[in-house]
Protein backbone atom coordinates (compact mmCIF):
# COMPACT_ATOMS: atom_id res chain seq x y z
CA UNK A 1 0.00 0.00 0.00
CA UNK A 2 1.40 3.54 -1.07
CA UNK A 3 1.89 5.75 2.39
CA UNK A 4 2.79 8.81 0.79
CA UNK A 5 -0.55 10.66 1.39
CA UNK A 6 -1.16 9.40 5.01
CA UNK A 7 -1.99 10.99 8.48
CA UNK A 8 -0.37 8.96 10.95
CA UNK A 9 -2.24 9.37 14.02
CA UNK A 10 -2.06 8.11 17.96
CA UNK A 11 -5.02 8.02 20.43
CA UNK A 12 -4.78 7.60 23.86
CA UNK A 13 -7.91 7.22 25.82
CA UNK A 14 -6.90 5.59 28.74
CA UNK A 15 -7.70 9.02 30.11
CA UNK A 16 -11.31 7.37 30.35
CA UNK A 17 -14.10 9.61 30.63
CA UNK A 18 -11.45 12.67 30.64
CA UNK A 19 -10.11 14.41 27.13
CA UNK A 20 -8.33 12.28 24.76
CA UNK A 21 -4.64 13.13 24.46
CA UNK A 22 -4.27 12.77 19.99
CA UNK A 23 -1.26 13.26 18.05
CA UNK A 24 -1.42 13.55 14.25
CA UNK A 25 1.93 13.31 12.06
CA UNK A 26 2.61 12.89 8.64
CA UNK A 27 5.14 11.08 6.55
CA UNK A 28 8.24 13.26 7.09
CA UNK A 29 7.49 13.32 10.84
CA UNK A 30 6.32 16.44 11.40
CA UNK A 31 3.30 17.21 14.12
CA UNK A 32 -0.01 17.99 12.38
CA UNK A 33 -1.72 18.37 15.34
CA UNK A 34 -1.41 17.44 18.93
CA UNK A 35 -4.09 18.31 21.81
CA UNK A 36 -6.52 16.51 24.02
CA UNK A 37 -10.39 16.24 23.40
CA UNK A 38 -13.70 14.40 24.16
CA UNK A 39 -13.97 11.38 21.79
CA UNK A 40 -16.47 13.18 19.35
CA UNK A 41 -13.55 15.99 19.11
CA UNK A 42 -11.12 12.94 18.30
CA UNK A 43 -13.45 11.10 15.81
CA UNK A 44 -14.02 14.47 14.36
CA UNK A 45 -10.48 14.76 13.28
CA UNK A 46 -10.40 11.35 12.06
CA UNK A 47 -13.34 11.22 10.01
CA UNK A 48 -11.73 14.44 8.21
CA UNK A 49 -8.56 12.04 6.88
CA UNK A 50 -9.00 10.81 3.45
CA UNK A 51 -6.07 8.29 4.02
CA UNK A 52 -5.05 7.34 7.41
CA UNK A 53 -3.19 4.62 9.93
CA UNK A 54 -4.18 5.31 13.45
CA UNK A 55 -2.92 3.37 16.47
CA UNK A 56 -4.83 3.11 19.30
CA UNK A 57 -3.71 2.60 23.18
CA UNK A 58 -5.62 -0.05 24.14
CA UNK A 59 -7.46 -3.07 23.44
CA UNK A 60 -9.28 -3.91 20.12
CA UNK A 61 -11.63 -5.96 22.46
CA UNK A 62 -12.16 -8.25 25.39
CA UNK A 63 -9.79 -11.30 25.81
CA UNK A 64 -11.05 -14.26 23.65
CA UNK A 65 -9.87 -16.57 26.04
CA UNK A 66 -7.16 -18.06 23.80
CA UNK A 67 -5.02 -19.10 26.85
CA UNK A 68 -7.68 -20.99 28.12
CA UNK A 69 -7.00 -23.60 24.97
CA UNK A 70 -4.87 -26.10 25.87
CA UNK A 71 -3.18 -25.99 22.50
CA UNK A 72 -2.25 -22.49 22.60
CA UNK A 73 -0.63 -23.29 26.09
CA UNK A 74 1.73 -25.67 24.84
CA UNK A 75 3.01 -24.12 21.83
CA UNK A 76 4.08 -21.30 24.14
CA UNK A 77 8.05 -21.24 25.86
CA UNK A 78 7.63 -20.94 28.21
CA UNK A 79 4.23 -22.95 28.49
CA UNK A 80 1.98 -21.29 31.10
CA UNK A 81 2.17 -23.19 34.83
CA UNK A 82 -1.07 -24.81 34.97
CA UNK A 83 -4.11 -22.88 36.35
CA UNK A 84 -2.21 -19.50 35.67
CA UNK A 85 -3.00 -16.94 33.17
CA UNK A 86 -6.00 -18.74 31.96
CA UNK A 87 -8.07 -14.73 31.74
CA UNK A 88 -5.31 -12.58 30.23
CA UNK A 89 -4.62 -12.39 26.67
CA UNK A 90 -1.72 -13.86 24.55
CA UNK A 91 -0.36 -10.91 24.01
CA UNK A 92 -0.53 -9.91 27.50
CA UNK A 93 1.40 -12.93 28.44
CA UNK A 94 3.87 -12.52 26.27
CA UNK A 95 5.06 -9.07 27.42
CA UNK A 96 4.99 -9.90 30.69
CA UNK A 97 7.45 -12.64 30.29
CA UNK A 98 9.58 -9.57 29.16
CA UNK A 99 8.92 -8.43 32.23
CA UNK A 100 6.94 -5.15 30.84
CA UNK A 101 3.71 -4.67 32.97
CA UNK A 102 0.38 -4.13 31.07
CA UNK A 103 -3.15 -3.93 32.64
CA UNK A 104 -5.44 -7.33 32.11
CA UNK A 105 -8.23 -7.62 29.91
CA UNK A 106 -10.90 -9.82 30.93
CA UNK A 107 -13.66 -11.84 28.69
CA UNK A 108 -16.48 -9.72 29.54
CA UNK A 109 -16.53 -6.32 28.23
CA UNK A 110 -18.40 -5.16 31.62
CA UNK A 111 -15.41 -6.51 33.85
CA UNK A 112 -13.32 -4.32 31.93
CA UNK A 113 -11.87 -1.11 33.37
CA UNK A 114 -13.43 2.24 32.07
CA UNK A 115 -10.98 3.33 29.83
CA UNK A 116 -10.93 0.01 28.49
CA UNK A 117 -14.06 0.58 27.55
CA UNK A 118 -13.77 3.67 26.32
CA UNK A 119 -11.45 2.09 23.90
CA UNK A 120 -13.89 -0.56 22.57
CA UNK A 121 -16.20 1.91 22.00
CA UNK A 122 -13.59 4.40 20.18
CA UNK A 123 -12.50 1.27 18.01
CA UNK A 124 -16.47 0.76 17.19
CA UNK A 125 -17.27 4.41 16.12
CA UNK A 126 -13.51 4.10 13.89
CA UNK A 127 -15.20 1.43 12.03
CA UNK A 128 -18.56 2.92 11.69
CA UNK A 129 -16.10 6.00 9.82
CA UNK A 130 -14.78 3.23 7.34
CA UNK A 131 -11.58 2.08 9.24
CA UNK A 132 -10.42 -1.01 9.39
CA UNK A 133 -7.69 -3.53 11.19
CA UNK A 134 -4.77 -3.37 9.40
CA UNK A 135 -3.51 -4.59 6.67
CA UNK A 136 -6.24 -4.09 4.80
CA UNK A 137 -5.87 -3.83 1.12
CA UNK A 138 -9.21 -2.28 0.38
CA UNK A 139 -9.67 0.36 3.24
CA UNK A 140 -7.76 3.81 3.21
CA UNK A 141 -8.25 4.26 6.58
CA UNK A 142 -6.98 1.78 9.48
CA UNK A 143 -5.87 1.26 12.56
CA UNK A 144 -3.63 -0.80 14.94
CA UNK A 145 -3.33 -1.59 18.48
CA UNK A 146 -0.10 -0.38 20.37
CA UNK A 147 1.11 -0.31 24.08
CA UNK A 148 3.18 2.93 25.06
CA UNK A 149 4.76 1.64 27.80
CA UNK A 150 5.89 -1.45 25.72
CA UNK A 151 7.58 0.80 22.68
CA UNK A 152 8.89 3.07 25.00
CA UNK A 153 10.79 0.05 26.41
CA UNK A 154 11.61 -1.49 23.35
CA UNK A 155 13.04 1.75 21.95
CA UNK A 156 14.95 2.39 25.07
CA UNK A 157 15.85 -1.36 25.66
CA UNK A 158 15.25 -0.69 29.12
CA UNK A 159 12.09 0.07 31.31
CA UNK A 160 11.08 3.82 31.24
CA UNK A 161 10.99 5.92 34.04
CA UNK A 162 7.98 6.33 35.37
CA UNK A 163 5.60 8.47 33.08
CA UNK A 164 4.08 10.90 34.85
CA UNK A 165 7.63 11.98 36.36
CA UNK A 166 10.39 14.97 35.17
CA UNK A 167 12.64 11.89 34.27
CA UNK A 168 10.19 10.06 32.82
CA UNK A 169 8.92 12.27 30.88
CA UNK A 170 12.45 14.06 29.75
CA UNK A 171 13.20 10.19 28.61
CA UNK A 172 10.18 9.89 26.36
CA UNK A 173 11.11 12.73 24.52
CA UNK A 174 14.50 11.97 24.31
CA UNK A 175 14.51 8.75 22.67
CA UNK A 176 11.57 10.03 19.97
CA UNK A 177 13.76 12.98 19.37
CA UNK A 178 16.49 10.89 18.60
CA UNK A 179 14.01 8.50 16.03
CA UNK A 180 13.62 12.23 13.79
CA UNK A 181 10.41 13.18 15.01
CA UNK A 182 10.16 16.95 14.30
CA UNK A 183 9.70 18.20 18.19
CA UNK A 184 11.92 20.07 20.39
CA UNK A 185 14.98 18.92 21.81
CA UNK A 186 14.57 18.06 25.48
CA UNK A 187 18.24 18.35 26.58
CA UNK A 188 17.56 22.36 26.45
CA UNK A 189 15.66 22.03 29.44
CA UNK A 190 19.31 21.96 30.99
CA UNK A 191 20.72 24.87 29.55
CA UNK A 192 17.73 27.17 31.21
CA UNK A 193 18.19 26.13 34.74
CA UNK A 194 20.20 28.11 37.01
CA UNK A 195 20.68 27.85 40.91
CA UNK A 196 18.34 30.80 41.39
CA UNK A 197 15.54 28.65 39.65
CA UNK A 198 15.98 25.37 41.13
CA UNK A 199 15.98 26.71 44.73
CA UNK A 200 12.57 28.60 43.75
CA UNK A 201 11.37 25.28 42.49
CA UNK A 202 10.88 26.88 38.98
CA UNK A 203 11.79 23.89 36.09
CA UNK A 204 11.52 25.38 32.25
CA UNK A 205 8.97 22.60 31.55
CA UNK A 206 6.81 24.29 28.68
CA UNK A 207 8.26 22.95 25.63
CA UNK A 208 8.18 19.50 27.63
CA UNK A 209 5.02 17.40 26.46
CA UNK A 210 2.94 16.14 29.14
CA UNK A 211 2.73 11.82 29.66
CA UNK A 212 -0.16 11.53 27.67
CA UNK A 213 0.87 13.02 24.69
CA UNK A 214 3.85 11.33 25.00
CA UNK A 215 2.07 8.15 24.64
CA UNK A 216 -0.15 9.60 21.43
CA UNK A 217 3.09 10.44 19.95
CA UNK A 218 5.24 7.04 20.59
CA UNK A 219 1.59 5.66 19.21
CA UNK A 220 1.79 7.56 16.16
CA UNK A 221 5.36 7.23 15.91
CA UNK A 222 4.63 3.67 15.52
CA UNK A 223 2.49 3.81 12.87
CA UNK A 224 4.29 5.56 10.48
CA UNK A 225 6.94 3.03 11.08
CA UNK A 226 4.43 0.09 10.24
CA UNK A 227 3.56 2.16 7.28
CA UNK A 228 7.70 2.91 6.14
CA UNK A 229 9.77 0.44 7.82
CA UNK A 230 7.47 -2.27 8.71
CA UNK A 231 10.57 -5.17 8.90
CA UNK A 232 11.41 -2.51 12.24
CA UNK A 233 8.40 -3.52 13.72
CA UNK A 234 7.02 -6.51 15.64
CA UNK A 235 3.77 -7.65 16.76
CA UNK A 236 2.51 -10.05 19.92
CA UNK A 237 -0.36 -11.62 20.38
CA UNK A 238 -2.62 -13.34 17.71
CA UNK A 239 -4.79 -11.88 15.38
CA UNK A 240 -7.63 -13.45 16.67
CA UNK A 241 -7.61 -11.69 19.86
CA UNK A 242 -5.49 -8.64 19.10
CA UNK A 243 -1.99 -7.87 18.54
CA UNK A 244 0.21 -5.46 20.05
CA UNK A 245 2.81 -3.41 17.41
CA UNK A 246 5.85 -2.56 18.52
CA UNK A 247 8.02 -0.44 17.27
CA UNK A 248 11.26 -2.63 17.30
CA UNK A 249 11.74 -5.81 15.09
CA UNK A 250 12.28 -7.42 18.53
CA UNK A 251 11.48 -7.07 22.18
CA UNK A 252 14.78 -6.70 23.93
CA UNK A 253 14.82 -5.88 27.88
CA UNK A 254 18.15 -5.12 29.43
CA UNK A 255 17.14 -6.40 33.13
Amino acid sequence: MFFSEYTFMGIDPTAGQRPFPYVALDGDLSLLAIGEGPMEEVLAFAAGQRQALVAICSPHRPNQGLLAREEVRAALSPAPRPGRWMDFRLAEYELYQQAVYIPQTRRREEECPGWMRMGFALYRRLEKLGYRPYPSDQAECQFIEVYPHAAFAGLLGVLPFPKESLEGRLQRQLVLYDRKLKIGDPMRIFEEISRYRLLKGILPTEDLFSAGELDAMVAAYTAWLVAHHPEQTSQVGDPEEGQIVLPVPELIIET
